[in-house]
Formats: structure tokens, C-alpha cells, sequence
């Protein structure tokens, strides 16, 4: 059973990677470059993987058959819930602070990164 959700959370880890890149070269397209088209191509980027999160982990996640599935499936919604909300009022602080708690200090994990360890953590 733990294989099924080191799956699950090698895939999120995977996301999370993809996301971190993404922010990574938008930090440096907004601060070093001071290409803010740039940044906002970057966020844009950044959100439509997140919105798409709950879609993608669907068949993954049912094919690996594991027991808590659902509450796997209701949190990769809730991150694609919050993408397609920002996405829909083309708000780039909101795309910015995606996966990030007010109390977030830099060197911290995300959102997606903490949720990538609890479901390692089912098994």
C-alpha cells in the first residue's frame, strides 16, 4: 500500500518541482530582468498547472486504487479551484500567493509540497 501513495506523492513532488521552476524564473524575469510581461506570462503559467491538477491526478490517482482516494481528489480540486479562480479574475498577486499561507516565511514548503508529505504519509 505504500508504493500506491509514494505514487501519488512522487507526482505532486513532481508538480511542486515544475511550480518552484516556474516562480523561479519569474522572480527573475520581475527582479533582475524588469520584464513584468514576462512575470505575468510566468504566473500565468504557473496557475494554469495548478488548475489543472484535480483533472490530471484523477485517472492517476483511481488507477493506483488506494484507500483515501477521495480526500486525495478533494484537495487536488481545491487547488484547481483556487488556479481557475485567479485565472478568471486575471489576477496576477493572486496567481503570486497561489500555495502560499499568509504565514509563509521563504525557505518554507508550500501548500502542494506539504500536501505531497501527508500523502506519503498514508501509507
Amino acid at each position: 500500500m505504500q508504493e500506491k501513495y509514494s505514487k501519488i506523492a512522487d507526482w505532486l513532488d513532481a508538480k511542486a518541482e515544475a511550480v518552484r521552476e516556474i516562480e523561479a524564473q519569474a522572480e527573475n524575469a520581475l527582479y533582475t530582468v524588469k520584464d513584468e510581461e514576462k512575470y505575468r506570462r510566468l504566473m500565468r503559467e504557473k496557475t494554469m498547472l495548478l488548475s489543472t491538477l484535480a483533472k490530471d491526478g484523477a485517472d492517476f490517482c483511481k488507477e493506483s486504487g488506494f484507500e483515501k482516494v477521495d480526500k486525495v481528489l478533494k484537495r487536488l480540486e481545491r487547488f484547481s479551484s483556487s488556479a481557475s479562480s485567479a485565472l478568471g479574475i486575471d489576477s496576477v498577486f493572486f496567481m503570486s500567493a497561489l500555495l502560499y499561507p499568509e504565514d509563509y516565511k521563504d525557505g518554507d514548503q508550500n501548500d502542494l509540497e506539504l500536501f505531497a508529505e501527508k500523502v506519503r504519509s498514508f501509507g
